[in-house]
């Protein structure tokens, strides 16, 4: 994998769907495919495809936890990158959308870490 540049960064950075699955594993730390279509209410082939694009440019990692597949962000992306991740969790946590995402999320009824369902 090779450094992610600043416009790779910004580019990844400048979709809504992006933004908000980064901002949700800002602030959750790891999440699976099924948390992330729960909490932001979109299908599963959608959210894939954006955490693949993610994965791919280096902002995010996967990691096959039993039948899961778990996604987080890269502790290896440069340092300047993490004070704007956390710049951004800051602007959307002021948000209604992070809140809407992360009251989904928290309200999901069988989380991969507490049941056998996703």
């Amino acid at each position: 994998m090779n450094m992610i540049t600043p416009a790779q960064f910004f580019k990844s950075l400048s979709d809504d769907t992006r933004l908000r699955c980064i901002t949700l594993l800002q602030k959750e730390g790891k999440l699976c495919v099924c948390e992330l279509t729960t909490a932001l209410d979109l299908s599963q082939p959608k959210i894939s495809r954006h955490l693949a694009q993610l994965r791919q440019c280096g902002l995010l990692l996967d990691s096959r936890e039993g039948q899961w597949v778990y996604y987080q962000i890269s502790p290896k992306l440069p340092g300047w990158a993490f004070p704007i991740l956390e710049n951004a969790l800051t602007a959307a946590d002021k948000s209604g959308q992070l809140k809407n995402d992360l009251e989904r999320l928290h309200n999901m009824q069988c989380r991969p870490e507490a049941a056998d369902c996703c």
